[in-house]
This record gives C-alpha cells, structure tokens and sequence, in this order.
C-alpha cells in the first residue's frame, strides 16, 4: 500500500489552472519539473566546490557532499 503525498505548492497551484487548454497545463508542468532540475544541477555543481571547513559548517563529510553532488539531476 503506497501512502499519499501531500500537494506541493506547485501543483496546488497548477490546479487552479483548470480553465486552461490542455497542452498549456502541459507546458506548465514541464516548465516546472524543468525548473526544479536546473535548482537541483545548480545546488549540486555547488555543493562540489565547498571546502572542507564549509562542509563542516554545513555538518557534512565530504564523502556526503561527494554522494549528493554526484547525482544527476533528475534524482531527488
């Protein structure tokens, strides 16, 4: 048995679009799964040049930071 996931802001937000024709909720969806990836590339590529003592700073190792940062994109 799956459990449900609360609605994100976002699609609460696409909800309210319902009025609109199909491939523009379409398009709004891909804009904002599109956006959610390029915050994720741009989190990581800079989780990979913090130095040590930022790491420390932030409590992680650097072999945490190493994990995340390797990542692609598409992975939460």
């Amino acid at each position: 048995m799956t459990q449900a996931r609360p609605l994100s802001a976002d699609a609460m937000t696409l909800m309210t679009y319902r009025a609109l024709p199909v491939p523009a909720v379409i398009a709004l969806r891909f804009a904002a799964v599109v956006t959610t990836w390029a915050a994720r590339r741009r989190t990581r590529i800079a989780l990979a040049a913090l130095e040590p003592w930022e790491l420390d700073d932030a409590g992680l190792t650097p072999e945490q930071a190493s994990a995340e940062a390797s990542r692609v994109f598409w992975q939460a």
